[in-house]
């Protein structure tokens, strides 16, 4: 168990590092399940109290969460500013999803000008990741009911932190909704799926104009309000 004293370890440190590259990296993607805490400790070869306190960090950066009976969840690939997640859950959910969409159209816009390849490769990963949901990774991605690493993927090629900052903050709030059944999906996964597809070719063809209108249509499709 790792005591107060321990904290800040070389062991410490280590499964800090460990969980936050596996993060930043994609290599764990935004809203898959990480292993299991016995997992974790043979992965990294330390105690349970090492690692918990590792997740805890990253779940106060906003970048993990752990949910009772399901495991812990890649929730952001950068830290997210408890402050701006306040900040923005005290708006109303119509105007939350107005602001994303925005984010999400100037986004997509300067990705198809900014992207670079090792972004591109990372955005065509994930699509095809989205793809292959049905069957092995039920329960452990939860791409089907989230929107997942492509969506922080293409908002982080702009190559903006403040955007990159403000998405996380405003996917926070988003989320809670979901759970609350406040939020839906306007479309079955099969169609968002055809929508990213549209937006990667656009991307990849560094249209802006083209990556802006796929946006705009997927977001009609992506997240709403449910009919009241």
């Amino acid at each position: 168990m790792l005591t107060t004293t321990e904290r800040g370890s070389p062991r410490s440190q280590l499964a800090l590092e460990f969980l936050r590259q596996k993060v930043t990296s994609g290599e764990w993607p935004v809203n898959s399940r990480i292993p299991t805490e016995p997992e974790l400790m043979e992965l990294i070869g330390v105690g349970r109290g090492t690692v918990r306190e590792a997740v805890r960090s990253l779940a106060n950066l906003g970048m993990l969460e752990t949910m009772v009976s399901r495991g812990t969840y890649v929730r952001s690939r950068l830290p997210v500013s408890n402050v701006l997640a306040e900040f923005v859950a005290g708006y109303e959910l119509s105007d939350i999803l107005g602001f994303r969409r925005a984010l999400e159209v100037e986004g997509a816009q300067q990705a198809a000008l900014l992207r670079t390849d090792a972004q591109l490769a990372a955005l065509r990963a994930a699509v095809d990741a989205d793809a292959c949901v049905p069957g092995a990774e039920r329960g452990v991605v939860e791409r089907g009911r989230l929107p997942g690493q492509f969506h922080h993927l293409l908002i982080e090629c702009t190559g903006n932190r403040l955007m990159s900052g403000l998405y996380a903050g405003v996917m926070v709030g988003l989320r809670a909704a979901m759970d609350r059944g406040e939020v839906a999906h306007a479309a079955p996964l099969a169609d968002r799926h055809a929508d990213h597809v549209a937006i990667l070719a656009a991307v990849e063809a560094r249209d802006p104009s083209a990556a802006a209108h796929a946006m705009v249509q997927h977001a009609e499709r992506d997240l709403i309000l449910p009919p009241a």
